[in-house]
This record gives C-alpha cells, sequence and structure tokens, in this order.
C-alpha cells in the first residue's frame, strides 16, 4: 500500500487559521465529501466518536484522525495543512499543524490498520514534515507525500 492509492490530489488542503479541533474535524468531513463522496456529517460524526476514545494527536504537530464509515468501499485519505497550528490534545501537548485523516470501510480490517501505519510511519520522519510545513501550494503536498517513500530518496 502506497500513499498515492489511498489521497487523490483534490483531497489536499491549506487552512490559514481554525477556530478549533471540532471545526478543523468538520473541514476534514468536507474535504472527503468533496473528494470521495463520503456523507459529510457521517464523516464528522465518526471522526468525533473516534476521538473520544483518545485524541489522535500523535506528537510532533501531527494529527492522525481516522475513522469507519459505512459509505465507502475502500481505505481514503484527507490531507490539511494548518498555517496555524491549533490544539488537539496531542500526547505531547504541542499544538498541530499537520493532519492526515483516514476514512474506511466499516468492516476493513487490517487495511484500515495498514493504512494507519504507513501513515504514521511516513509522518514521523522529520524531513518529511519540514518539507510539507515549507509548502502552501496543495499540488506540491500531494508530490511530497505520495512521493516514493520506499528506501532512501535522493536529495
Amino acid at each position: 500500500m502506497e500513499l498515492s492509492s489511498i489521497l487523490k490530489p483534490e483531497a489536499v488542503k491549506v487552512i490559514g487559521a481554525t477556530s478549533s479541533k471540532k471545526r478543523l474535524l468538520h473541514d476534514l468531513g468536507d474535504l472527503a465529501a468533496s473528494a470521495y463522496g463520503v456523507n459529510p456529517e457521517a464523516a464528522v460524526e465518526a471522526l468525533l466518536e473516534r476521538e473520544t476514545l483518545g485524541p489522535t494527536g500523535v506528537g510532533h504537530g501531527v494529527a492522525l484522525p481516522h475513522a469507519r464509515l459505512a459509505d465507502i468501499d475502500r481505505v481514503v485519505g484527507a490531507f490539511v495543512l494548518l498555517e496555524k497550528p491549533i490544539d488537539f490534545e496531542a500526547v505531547d501537548r504541542q499544538p498541530v499543524d499537520v493532519i492526515f485523516a483516514l476514512f474506511a470501510p466499516e468492516d476493513a480490517g487490517v487495511e484500515h490498520l495498514k493504512a494507519l501505519a504507513l501513515v504514521s510511519r511516513s509522518l514521523r520522519e522529520a524531513s518529511l514534515c519540514t518539507k510539507l510545513r515549507a509548502n502552501a501550494d496543495t499540488a506540491t503536498l500531494h508530490a511530497i507525500l505520495t512521493a516514493d517513500q520506499g528506501g532512501q530518496q535522493a536529495a
């Protein structure tokens, strides 16, 4: 599995500022709706429900909200870069500005976990996050995210 198989270019967005974590989750639901045709209300509700189990802010300014939805047939992603970081109740208590949301079918077991592991592994790379934070163009962000992450990349 590669990020290019779960992230469409139109599912990448830069947001100047957002008022709260809840507002950001609404933005992610809207982004997933426009890119993949999911029900935005169901997506937001599922993300909010998942956050009640424990925040998905994984540290170093990165959050990986994820949810299962009834109206999709494969794992899909939505990426948001915030120009102004927000509190996301992250494990390291640092504000979040790099957000990669995953939406999986309700019955997706191992595929959902593989996608979550892939995104987590990718965004754990400080150099990747630095590149993302240095760009505000959505096409460039998509290219950075979907570049071959396997092995060593040329500098």
